[in-house]
């Protein structure tokens, strides 16, 4: 692992927070609103902020869009922390996506799943290879959806992408996750990816943070949870689950591709601009509106 890259896995630890990508109503981006929200967040000590992520609907944007919301969030951050640049589709796009982001001034690459369903381990090492030597900044794989990696996969990728530093977790198969990180120890960093509802599994089997979307209407409860994992009370970790996460996520279930558009409806009751999703997500129906504001009356606890 190269001195720069140790270092820059060495600080990720804690919280990396997931801003939305506002838009305006007829889904333009919104690069003023990025701009107010990143900065208001960057105020908090995540240990990274995340553009053009999952959360902040990377999928629904051409590469030009992206590489303004990197842009705009590495301006509005200000080297307060590191960020964090998400890219994906194939390996053409992927690449070059990666090669915007280092040039908009981010400090990690972030790689989700290729488009592509069902690829064969050869195809899928060359995806990862390709955005993985497409720059020099240190990369975070997002493993999610199908992309299923055994032990001895993750470390045959790592042999073959050598700027791979960070692991990310979507599957939430805790069992496969501590197999995964028991086999490669300390040769990656290991984050909770899957979502704040996922944090106790996760910090039991001994990440060194997670990523969450909560971030974006409490950045407070995101580090509450965090220092909870980190210093293994799990007892004051379950009471702020059921309390505050597991209601919202219940709420999330509620429809596919909730998990962006109640977030953004949460924020836009709180008065912080977030606007409507893009396809192929929907906003939220009319009906679980007034439960989002219900719920974030009891959120109003964590502002004292």
């Amino acid at each position: 692992m190269q001195t720069n890259h140790r270092s820059f896995v060495a600080g990720l630890r804690g919280v990396l927070g997931f801003p939305v990508t506002p838009f305006h109503g007829d889904l333009r981006l919104n690069l003023a609103a990025l701009e107010r929200n990143v900065d208001e967040m960057a105020s908090h000590p995540f240990c990274a902020l995340v553009a053009a992520g999952g959360t902040g609907e990377m999928y629904s944007m051409s590469p030009e869009e992206i590489e303004r919301v990197i842009a705009t969030t590495v301006r509005s951050v200000n080297g307060r922390m590191p960020v964090v640049a998400g890219t994906g589709f194939n390996a053409l796009l992927g690449a070059d996506i990666a090669r915007r982001a280092e040039r908009a001034g981010a400090d990690c690459i972030l790689a989700l799943p290729p488009y592509y369903v069902g690829a064969p381990e050869e195809g899928l090492f060359a995806y990862y290879a390709a955005i993985g030597h497409a720059t020099s900044l240190p990369l975070m794989v997002y493993s999610r959806d199908w992309v299923l990696f055994t032990p001895e996969m993750v470390a045959r990728l790592a042999d073959r992408v050598p700027t791979l530093v960070v692991w990310k977790d979507g599957q939430g198969d805790i069992r496969r996750y501590q197999r995964i990180m028991e086999h490669n120890s300390d040769r990656l960093a290991w984050f909770g990816g899957l979502g704040d509802d996922c944090v106790p599994g996760y910090f039991a089997i001994g990440v060194q943070g997670y990523t969450s979307s909560i971030s974006n209407i409490s950045p407070r409860l995101s580090l509450m949870l965090a220092e909870a994992g980190m210093n293994s009370n799990f007892t004051r970790m379950n009471e702020l689950m059921r309390r505050y996460v597991n209601p919202l996520y219940a709420l999330r279930e509620r429809s596919r591709g909730y998990e962006v558009a109640i977030m953004k409806q949460a924020m836009e009751i709180m008065g912080i601009c977030a606007g409507p999703v893009r396809p192929p997500l929907t906003n939220c129906r009319p009906k679980d509106i007034e439960d989002i504001r219900n719920l974030l009356a009891i959120y109003k606890e964590l502002q004292v």
